[in-house]
């Protein structure tokens, strides 16, 4: 779940922040940050307007295209799905080992619909 998958087109190194994020029905943000530490990939994503500015943290594991020429990440999950996930929390995130996880199941499970 934290990692890239192999066929997404990742590459280290690779600045994601300010890419265009696409769910498997539409637009969600931008990356905002991103993380390539091994077992602990993800991204943050602004998404603006559409949800109120809420940023949301998806594990790298979601990812399925990365597309640097047009600087687009697409994730294998639904608008719906995203806009339901927990909120970004920069303090969890820095301090509560659960955090990660409670986040995984969220998207392991939201994934086997």
């Amino acid at each position: 779940m934290w990692g890239y998958q192999l066929s997404s087109g990742y590459q280290a190194g690779v600045d994601l922040t300010g890419y265009k994020v696409e769910a498997t029905d539409g637009h969600i943000g931008k990356v905002d940050r991103h993380s390539e530490d091994v077992g602990a990939g993800y991204i943050v994503v602004d998404t603006g307007m559409w949800i109120f500015g809420k940023h949301v943290l998806l594990p790298a594991g979601t990812i399925t295209l990365i597309d640097t020429p047009n600087q687009t990440v697409q994730v294998g999950r639904t608008k719906a799905e995203i806009k339901d996930s927990p909120e970004f929390n920069e303090e969890k995130h820095l301090a509560d080992p659960d955090y990660h996880e409670q986040i995984g199941t969220y998207y392991g499970i939201a994934g086997m619909h």
